[in-house]
């Protein structure tokens, strides 16, 4: 586990974790996590949880090579989702608090949005159109009834 930063090892398990986490669409619509760039995006927001992260993906790769694999990230898929779910068994905290980076990270990105047929871009300056309410109509029965005020 190196300092501020993961190292390649590290970054690929990361890589790795995602697309077991977001795995890619079936039909190749959606992407998976991992093939996004997440990864070091995520690495960029982990502060103070980057030693917790860089344990849990140092014990993924443990578990792989005690199943004969050169690393997690080298397994293939359903035996990194067999490797997460026996780490999960023993660090329940792990995955839900990466899975809730992913996610974050995951519905903001431009491929994503676009394949879930949303137009990607920022909701501002365009915004988003809204109907305009009748407010004459809202005010009519205020104006209909008699005068709750007194006069200055």
């Amino acid at each position: 586990m190196s300092g501020a930063n993961f190292d390649d090892r590290e970054r690929a398990a990361l890589r790795a974790l995602l697309d077991t986490l977001v795995p890619p669409g079936a039909d190749g619509r959606m992407p998976g996590a991992g093939e996004l760039g997440l990864a070091e995006t995520i690495e960029e927001k982990l502060g103070a949880l980057r030693p917790l992260v860089g344990r849990g993906l140092a014990e993924l790769d443990e578990r792989a090579r005690a199943r004969g694999g050169e690393s997690f990230a080298a397994l293939a898929p359903d035996e990194r989702a067999a490797v997460v779910a026996e780490h999960s068994a023993g660090d329940p905290a792990f995955v839900p608090g990466l899975l809730f980076q992913a996610y974050v990270h995951y519905y903001q990105h431009d491929r994503v949005v676009a394949a879930l047929g949303l137009e990607p871009r920022p909701p501002h300056p365009l915004g988003y159109a809204l109907a305009q309410p009748d407010l004459d109509a809202l005010l009519a029965p205020v104006r209909a009834g008699p005068k709750r005020y007194r006069e200055a």
